[in-house]
């Protein structure tokens, strides 16, 4: 039986995406007209500079574009050991790290794409997933095929709403 209210929230991170995306869009389309500060592309360079390559922000507007992270230790291209489990938790963690040089948190984020190497790992995936998003997780694609870099089991980028 699903919990009251999920309905709700699930509606309401869909309309925070909605009016986010509307937002973003009508600032590109004002920006056509007149230069406007808020249109232009930042590339957002980490402080910390261990960061994994995978986690590059590009802030448009008032929105925060997470290129895909994996599992990679911080300041390494070496992916965790554990499987399925421990990748997800660092490369979220790595997302984290992404989103704070920003200036944002994970509560910042209004969309997910999350690309496996199996889908049979979805289950694995998703209950760490649920422990970064335990409330009012931000909308999410979840796809699976073959050959993630450097071997990774699991990606995911992100959207979100920019400080």
């Amino acid at each position: 039986m699903r919990r009251p209210g999920r309905a709700l929230r699930r509606h309401r991170a869909a309309l925070a995406l909605a009016t986010a995306l509307a937002t973003a869009l009508a600032a590109v389309a004002a920006g056509a007209c007149a230069p406007h500060a808020a249109t232009r592309r930042e590339i957002v360079v980490p402080a910390d500079p261990r960061m994994p390559v995978f986690s590059t922000v590009v802030r448009g507007g008032d929105l925060l574009f997470l290129s895909g992270a994996i599992g990679v230790r911080p300041g390494t291209l070496q992916l965790v050991e554990g499987g399925i489990g421990p990748e997800t938790r660092q490369t979220l963690e790595n997302l984290r790290s992404a989103l704070q040089a920003a200036g944002a948190d994970l509560e910042s984020v209004v969309k997910c794409t999350v690309f496996l190497a199996d889908i049979a790992d979805y289950a694995a995936m998703n209950a760490v997933y649920r422990e970064f998003f335990p409330q009012d997780p931000p909308a999410r694609a979840t796809t699976a095929g073959s050959g993630l870099a450097l071997g990774a089991r699991v990606e995911i980028d992100c959207v979100a709403v920019a400080p």
